[in-house]
């Protein structure tokens, strides 16, 4: 069964063209890596809670836009070898490289994990 990656950020709403390029050059390195996909999304329809939401959960404010994201991978197996790949000593991609290809959002903010599907249809 595939293994899912699953994230949510907040992005500044006007470095969205910063962040689909960023996407583009680094999530490659997860399909290089076995990925056999890899989904970023821009809020669309995204209501605030009155308990909680994703922009809370994040901490959004007023001029950023959640983004939610997943990287889908065949299993467990082939997601945690690209993870030990990617934080080896020996791993340099230059699409991984904060100075080549920078976030355009604040990193302390964002959100992930790994989970095992319980349902596929």
């Amino acid at each position: 069964m595939s293994y899912i990656d699953g994230f949510v950020i907040a992005v500044p709403t006007a470095n969205k063209q910063k962040f689909i390029e960023h996407a583009k050059r680094g999530d490659t390195v997860f399909t290089d890596l076995g990925a056999t996909r890899v989904i970023e999304c821009w809020a669309d329809d995204v209501p605030e809670g009155k308990v909680t939401d994703f922009g809370k959960a994040v901490q959004a404010t007023p001029d950023e836009s959640v983004v939610f994201s997943w990287i889908e991978w065949p299993d467990k197996e082939t997601r945690d070898a690209a993870m030990k790949t990617m934080m080896s000593d020996d791993f340099d991609d230059e699409r991984m490289d904060p100075k080549k290809n920078p976030m355009p959002y604040d990193g302390k903010r964002l959100i992930y994990g790994g989970f095992r599907p319980i349902v596929e249809l």
